[in-house]
């Protein structure tokens, strides 16, 4: 009976697979590196004792059906003189028979010794590479300990230079023991963390060597920010330091140390808000209409860089057409109005009596906005000229906003977002520099918000935000710099610090830390987290100093109770990675509804052709509404030039909803909302909306 070919070299392998762990003591000797000759012939061999059994197995098959036949035919013959040559017949068809299985079971003997030899040698190289791999992964760890070693003992040996008598204090302070890494204790009373506190005497406004925006706190005489340093780069190095100051948050459940009577909610209820941080979180729920929960996945389509080589030759860099291979299929005008996904915490802010509770729940605000750039690293569609978009989640969020393009070149965007509680307002600019590797982005505007009960009106700028791997790898964003949360009423500020991501870093990757402080300069909470998850504030309730390492410089020390969670990201759905790595939300924002304007981000035909996977025509019509955008500029700039000639003032484009006024708080002119777009919605008057998408 003849064997199947799978099925014995299954046998065989298994069993030279089985052999491989039955190894004698003296083969246990460190092996030399496998030669590549070694392994061809090996397998040359290997694969001629295959051939060999495969022949067996054949001549098995073809001589055991002779024999089945035979012994078929001798049953049926009923002559005895026939018999007798059926028989001889028979005996010869068996002895093929067994000579076939003689070689067969011959040449699985050489096969097997030839395999379980290999085996062994194969194993050994295994396990040599196996060794080696571990071996360089303690050699990395161990240069990652001396390295961070000698950074600390740098850092602390200039320190000593400056205060003198240092020098044994740092070999006690950067001792090797520094350099373990320990889990935490839960069963320790307290633990402490480093801050980074507002310089206290810095004025006005100025940039940090990331170019993200720092606002000092106001001086004595009242005197509030100034925004007049927007020209500065990431380029310049500022020689004045923020002062630390380290936090130690009790954990203990006994009765916390109280000084004076001027206690918020945060530290009257710590216990209880830490019991139900979770529910705390979440958002307002509120009866809305029925909105969409998925969008048509991403299509996986190749992008040819060649052709688009070809035909960026000859062009000007402004007028090369960048394909939707790059892009989502939203607006940055509706990223923008993103940033209001977490507008529960706004509303939570808004019942704050304490203006400097309120503070931290406006820090967690801020942070949230960049929870999102994790998983989202496709580029939204860059808005035309006097585009719009209207975001109304009044029946479920409690808020509407309206956003518009103001400005080509540069390119400016500006948004007004109000609710029952508070309004929000911004006009978004951004510079970008391209650094090989990675990519910075620095924001240029200033975000306003206004409480409309307390008055309170806060000020600030978004930080620095770099794409790394630009030109090989995965694409992977990160934040960066500081950023102050400016109080116009009453003078309070938050200073926030996004510490960079690092290799040989210790911290948490994406912290962000800050601290709330008065008029006076005095601090009263404490705001730290990740910008990916949740952030977190607690009370401060005692302040202190204490001489540092060389006795001259006093580090501020600061003793808080137990921390409440102020914001949780909500994590996208499932399958988001095919949805361009939407969330909930985001999965809204192009969703068609009636009664918008004709310029609004959701009747872009190129936009809406992406988002139904028609991507060729998305990118013929892109071209289309560019080039008559194009067209219309080219227009502006004749009938400027006319003007001119003929003495008259051009005023340009002026924006539907929007009037370029000056901000009374920061003195610059930006474009501010009209308050005209939602009455002309209802009246459906939309003679003020430019043709900019028939094409």
């Amino acid at each position: 009976m003849g064997l199947k070919r799978a099925d014995l070299c299954d046998c065989v392998l298994k069993a030279a697979l089985e052999s491989n762990y039955l190894f004698d003591d003296e083969d246990e000797v460190a092996p030399a590196e496998p030669d590549k000759n070694d392994i061809q012939n090996t397998l040359r061999m290997l694969n001629s004792k295959l051939e060999d059994l495969t022949t067996c197995n054949d001549l098995i098959a073809k001589h055991g059906a002779a024999l089945q036949r035979s012994l078929s035919e001798l049953e049926l013959i009923q002559d005895a003189a026939e018999a007798s040559s059926k028989i001889k017949a028979v005996n010869e068809r068996a002895t093929l028979f067994r000579i076939t299985s003689n070689a067969m079971i011959n040449a699985c003997a050489d096969y097997l010794d030839l395999a379980q030899t290999q085996g062994r040698k194969w194993q050994r190289a295994l396990q040599h590479e196996r060794e080696q791999r571990i071996r360089l992964e303690e050699t990395i760890e161990l240069l990652a300990k001396q390295h961070n070693t000698l950074e600390r003992a740098c850092r602390g040996n200039l320190t000593g230079d400056n205060k003198g008598n240092s020098t044994s204090g740092a070999n006690e302070d950067y001792s090797d023991d520094d350099n373990e890494f320990f889990d935490a204790i839960d069963e320790s009373p307290s633990f402490t963390t480093t801050v980074q506190l507002p310089p206290s005497h810095i004025k006005g406004h100025r940039r940090t060597d990331s170019g993200a925006s720092v606002t000092s706190i106001a001086s004595s005489e009242g005197a509030g920010p100034k925004y007049d340093d927007l020209s500065s780069t990431d380029d310049e190095m500022s020689t004045d330091r923020p002062e630390q100051g380290s936090v130690i948050t009790v954990k203990t459940q006994g009765p916390l140390p109280r000084s004076g009577s001027d206690h918020s909610n945060l530290s009257d209820a710590s216990s209880k808000d830490s019991s139900k941080s979770s529910q705390s979180s979440s958002p307002v729920q509120r009866k809305g209409r029925k909105r969409r929960k998925k969008i048509m996945e991403k299509p996986n389509m190749s992008l040819n860089l060649w052709s688009i080589m070809k035909n960026c030759i000859g062009k000007e860099l402004s007028k090369i057409p960048m394909p939707v291979n790059f892009n989502e299929p939203i607006s940055m005008l509706q990223r923008l109005t993103e940033d209001f996904e977490y507008s529960e915490i706004l509303d939570r802010a808004a019942q704050c009596e304490d203006s400097c509770e309120q503070l931290a729940y406006v820090s967690a605000f801020t942070v949230s906005s960049y929870a999102n750039t994790t998983n989202r690293t496709g580029k939204p569609f860059n808005p035309l000229l006097g585009e719009t978009y209207e975001c109304d989640r009044t029946d479920d969020l409690g808020w509407r906003s309206i956003a518009e393009q103001v400005s080509h070149h540069p390119p400016a965007a500006s948004l007004y977002c109000e609710s029952k509680e508070w309004e929000c307002w911004q006009e978004f600019t951004m510079t970008s520099k391209f650094r090989g590797k990675y990519l910075l982005i620095i924001p240029q505007g200033i975000a306003h918000l206004k409480f409309k009960k307390s008055g309170n009106h806060y000020t600030w700028r978004k930080v620095t935000s770099t794409v790394h791997n630009i030109i090989v790898g995965k694409l992977w964003v990160d934040q960066s710099g500081e950023m102050d949360i400016y109080n116009h009423r009453n003078k309070d500020n938050c200073h926030l610090k996004y510490t960079a991501y690092s290799y040989f870093s210790r911290d948490i990757p994406r912290k962000v830390t800050g601290v709330v402080t008065d008029v006076a300069g005095t601090a009263k909470y404490v705001v730290s987290g990740t910008w990916d998850k949740k952030m977190e504030a607690a009370k401060i309730l005692h302040g202190g100093e204490r001489p540092s390492s060389g006795g001259k410089d006093k580090q501020q020390i600061y003793q808080t109770g137990p921390p409440k969670l102020m914001w949780h990201r909500n994590y996208p759905p499932p399958g988001s990675e095919l949805m361009y790595g939407m969330t909930e939300m985001a999965i809204t924002l192009n969703e068609i509804e009636e009664g918008v304007a004709p310029t609004d981000s959701r009747v872009r035909p190129d936009q809406r052709h992406m988002e139904n996977g028609l991507w060729n025509e998305a990118n013929q019509v892109k071209v289309q509404l560019e080039e008559k955008q194009r067209a219309r500029r080219r227009k502006r700039e004749a009938d400027a030039a006319a003007a001119q000639q003929a003495g008259k003032v051009y005023e340009g484009h002026k924006a539907s909803w929007f009037e370029k006024k000056q901000d009374p708080y920061t003195k610059m002119m930006i474009h501010m909302y009209n308050g005209k777009y939602f009455e002309c919605k209802e009246q459906q008057d939309w003679t003020k909306c430019p043709d900019i998408f028939t094409t």
